[in-house]
């Protein structure tokens, strides 16, 4: 069996994601879609809308055959740590091909982007390190050393502006890294952007522009209604009925204020992303802010970005420390979330060849990068508690679905 991989968070799944699938399954002329998807703390420092359980169910039921979990410290971490996880397990569990969507859409010039940013890496980075010192923050100056290094080799290049192709990127250089035979494909984005409010006049909207109208219209599910498929559409129903609400910073801030102040500002140095300087203002602002919002306008600035700040408090509530996360350079099993009939034939035909132990049970299972993933599941569910009266199962309680 032919497989084609894609690299996912499902924030929720939506129409463009089933298109996605649907594409990628046809350019690669694959047999099975395998997923690889974060679990409940994304890669733009984020919780996650609903539960990975919930949003593998979204996953199953429109396509994917196979859904593999993307431990904690890949999930969270900046988009090179993200797909180099990412592609590493895609490449474990066999994938013949992966597919990413991009504002491109061509392959060609993401090659030519690496070609380039490889040949001239000592001046890229000398180009990068002038740019921070003129004021502009460390993706401005990413951007800005791109644009000029350009000049150097007129061709087809990717515009680096765009948040899908920097992770098209990543995923290409992760491939080199690891010298994987897994052969890239993109499938270009269709009407919505990245960052995208959605439109009456469209089907498709991005996540984050799908997250923003539940959470301004108080989780009004209509306002959502035809920008994802029917089955997600079932399991969001499923979970605001079980759970009163959607999962997102806002709703976590009096436990994220009150972990915040209850550290020693040397003690908040300790914690992954968190650089040094910043840990009084974060006890400063947590003491004074109503809201997640009013916390980060306060501590926001061009050395510190958004995406920045959330990674380092998604640290900080979950209690991973700068050394826990330099331990863990690479995946050390296959999480198996889900699969159809058609993905247990796949584990069935191919299991012998996977490059990591595919885990279906945790319990039996001592693995330090796992037991990160069994704590951050359980600070999320402990955390729900604030609005829901009922808990999410655990790793140990929960198998693997089958659909």
């Amino acid at each position: 069996m032919k497989s084609v991989g894609v690299v996912v968070e499902y924030n929720p799944f939506h129409n463009g994601h089933q298109y996605h699938i649907k594409q990628s399954k046809k350019k690669a002329n694959a047999d099975v879609v395998i997923a690889v998807m974060s679990g409940h703390f994304l890669q733009r420092g984020e919780p996650a809308l609903v539960d990975k359980w919930n949003r593998t169910k979204m996953a199953l039921s429109c396509g994917v055959d196979i859904v593999i979990e993307l431990p904690y410290v890949f999930s969270t971490g900046k988009a090179e740590h993200f797909a180099k996880g990412a592609i590493q397990l895609l490449s474990a569990i066999k994938c013949d091909s992966f597919a990413f969507g991009s504002e491109d859409g061509n392959i060609e010039p993401f090659y030519n982007t690496y070609s380039l940013l490889q040949d001239y890496r000592t001046e890229y980075n000398e180009l990068i390190k002038y740019y921070i010192t003129k004021g502009n923050s460390y993706p401005k100056s990413l951007f800005e050393a791109y644009e000029q290094l350009k000049q150097k080799r007129p061709q087809l290049y990717i515009d680096l502006s765009q948040p899908n192709n920097i992770l098209g990127y990543h995923y290409l250089e992760a491939v080199n890294v690891i010298n994987s035979s897994i052969k890239p494909i993109t499938i270009q984005r269709i009407k919505a952007g990245f960052h995208d409010d959605i439109q009456l006049d469209s089907t498709i909207a991005s996540a984050t522009g799908i997250r923003k109208a539940l959470f301004e219209h108080d989780d009004e599910l209509n306002e959502i209604l035809r920008y994802v498929p029917k089955t997600t559409f079932t399991q969001l129903q499923h979970w605001q009925q079980t759970h009163q609400q959607f999962v997102h910073w806002e709703a976590f801030w009096p436990l994220l204020s009150f972990t915040i102040t209850r550290y020693l500002p040397k003690d908040l140095t300790q914690f992954a992303d968190v650089s040094e300087g910043i840990e009084y203002a974060l006890i400063k602002y947590a003491k004074i802010s109503d809201s997640f919002t009013t916390f980060m306008n306060h501590i926001k600035s061009k050395r510190y970005t958004w995406t920045r700040l959330q990674r380092m408090l998604t640290h900080i509530f979950t209690g991973i420390t700068k050394e826990q996360l330099q331990q863990h350079e690479s995946p050390t099993y296959l999480r198996l979330l889900g699969m159809t009939s058609k993905g247990q034939q796949y584990l069935g035909e191919h299991k012998k060849d996977f490059e990591l132990p595919l885990i279906s049970r945790v319990a039996q299972t001592k693995d330090d990068l796992l037991q990160i993933d069994i704590r951050t599941t359980e600070i999320y569910s402990q955390a729900i508690q604030l609005f829901s009266t009922k808990k999410i199962d655990g790793d140990y309680k929960t198998p693997p679905i089958r659909m």
